[in-house]
């Protein structure tokens, strides 16, 4: 069932497309270019569209314009049947009205909005039931936000646009961008796989999932907090910062610096090029190589970790208690192995590598950590 009716005002596509926080942890992506006109100059509302459907099904949308998503009002609507779609353009533009496909196929429970020839300055507002898949493709500069979104499977690919995601929850998510960028505001839960091609920027706060796959190629990649089971976060030529990671993660980067403002689990990071900065709080077996970089490794004075340290050149702060040390000099270089503290563990090791620069082993407390972060 369908019923179109013009009027409705947009007030949710103007509200998240600003979000930006002060501090380190902005993300440079959210202070560069937001989504088009949104929410820049007066929009009018053009049609609306209501369809009946059933609470569980999937939304698939092919959009050259700006496309927000959220959850129905479960107040107004608590038998979640329904899907709701707004229209609306900036004054003077040209919509395109009629190249809009608004559907809903009953059989498959799939809600279809497609258009390639809708003008790129209108934008479509959808509310779906809270369990609905997504499966969303945007065009050109066309953005895509989804907030507050509880499904199975969330599938998001944009061209030069930029993916919004806030406080999203996902068992498999899955984000592709050619030359956009990637913004996860919030808490993203859930299997998450986020592939940026070319100069494009990944910013996240906060990722909770069983196992994450991020990858970018020239683009800066930056996330606050990880929260996995297993991790692998990879850039070709950009850098890769990240703020607390708890879980098995992998990191490599090719021509690009990693930094880690504080580790928890196993970790292996690797560049060719770049440098490696890392503040282990607490560990299982920490492996860190810049072939022709420099690796800076902090931990906190009550650590119980082996070491070895091997690099063109060693340097352990005095103030680090590293017992029982063998120093070993060959080829050009130097290993040092060592243990700090009582180890009770034989898997809690650090190996931090530097063939062709420095290894340098520091002191660092938990709230020096924590100041550096904020």
């Amino acid at each position: 069932m369908l019923a179109s009716r013009s009027g409705r005002r947009l007030g949710f596509l103007g509200r998240g497309l600003g979000w930006a926080r002060a501090g380190r942890w902005t993300g440079r992506a959210c202070q560069a270019q937001q989504c088009g006109s949104v929410p820049g100059p007066a929009r009018r509302p053009l049609k609306e569209w209501t369809l009946l459907v059933s609470p569980f099904g999937q939304l698939r949308a092919r959009l050259p314009c700006h496309l927000a998503v959220r959850p129905l009002d479960p107040i107004s609507f608590p038998d979640g049947d329904r899907v709701l779609v707004a229209m609306s353009d900036v004054e003077g533009g040209k919509p395109g009205l009629d190249s809009l496909q608004v559907r809903y196929d009953e059989a498959l429970r799939e809600v279809t909005i497609v258009s390639d020839t809708i003008g790129p300055r209108a934008a479509v507002e959808v509310n779906v039931p809270l369990k609905f898949d997504l499966n969303i493709k945007s065009l050109g500069s066309g953005c895509v936000e989804i907030q507050n979104i509880e499904c199975d499977n969330c599938k998001i690919e944009t061209e030069q646009g930029t993916s919004f995601l806030h406080s999203v929850k996902s068992q498999k998510l899955h984000v592709q961008t050619k030359d956009g960028k990637v913004i996860c505001l919030g808490t993203i839960y859930g299997d998450t796989a986020i592939h940026a091609s070319n100069k494009s920027t990944v910013t996240v706060d906060k990722l909770q999932g069983s196992s994450v796959n991020i990858s970018t190629e020239d683009g800066l990649l930056e996330a606050k907090y990880l929260y996995t089971e297993s991790s692998y976060v990879s850039s070709t030529a950009g850098n890769i910062a990240l703020g607390n990671v708890h879980g098995n993660i992998i990191l490599q980067s090719k021509m690009g610096n990693i930094t880690v403002d504080s580790s928890c689990g196993c970790l292996k990071a690797s560049t060719q090029q770049g440098a490696i900065d890392v503040y282990v709080s607490q560990l299982g077996k920490v492996e860190l190589k810049s072939h022709k970089g420099s690796v800076t490794v902090k931990v906190p004075s009550s650590l119980q970790t082996y070491l070895q340290l091997s690099g063109k050149e060693v340097d352990v702060n005095p103030e680090v208690n590293v017992q029982k040390v063998a120093e070993d000099h060959k080829d050009d270089g130097v290993t040092i192995t060592g243990h700090m503290n009582q180890v009770e563990r034989h898997e809690n090791w650090i190996n931090a590598t530097a063939p062709e620069g420095i290894v340098r082993f520091r002191n660092q407390s938990w709230f020096q950590s924590l100041k550096l972060q904020n």
